[in-house]
């Protein structure tokens, strides 16, 4: 089956100008045209295309997916490269997922924190806690918010 670049964007979750623009960058050598010139993408184009977009996702920019193109379009040559590539990737993703579970774990303790507070209708109610009154869940965020000092944050 044969896809318009709108509905090829409407089943990638992305705008049609985002394809649009990757044909310009030279992303999508691979996409047929129609006798008028019309984009036609297949199932097959689906998940290249859903390979570009992780790509995109995981920090690479436009001209890194082009070069990973260009290595894919090599053949078995370039089968190292690629697969170096994609662990690198996927070691930034770890990374980026750390951090953002650390983010999280700060969020969940300020809300614990300023919950309480709105319950008891006062900051001081949970201002001088040490940190095994301080729910189980939210201490590491607490202990990285201290650094080591008995002072609690001022926000």
């Amino acid at each position: 089956m044969l896809y318009t670049v709108g509905e090829m964007a409407k089943l990638l979750g992305i705008a049609a100008s985002t394809l649009r623009y990757y044909d310009q960058e030279g992303l999508l050598p691979f996409v047929e045209r129609s006798c008028g010139g019309i984009r036609m993408f297949t199932e097959k184009d689906y998940g290249s295309l859903r390979v570009i977009e992780c790509l995109k996702r995981s920090g690479l920019s436009i001209k890194e997916i082009k070069a990973f193109i260009a290595m894919a379009q090599e053949g078995d040559d370039s089968l190292e490269q690629r697969l170096e590539l994609f662990r690198r990737r996927r070691k930034a993703v770890e990374q980026q997922i750390a951090q953002l579970q650390e983010t999280l774990a700060l969020l969940e303790y300020k809300c614990w924190y300023y919950e309480t507070a709105c319950r008891a209708g006062t900051e001081d109610a949970v201002r001088g806690l040490v940190c095994s009154q301080v729910p189980e869940e939210c201490r590491a965020a607490l202990e990285k918010l201290n650094l080591g000092s008995e002072e609690p944050s001022q926000f």
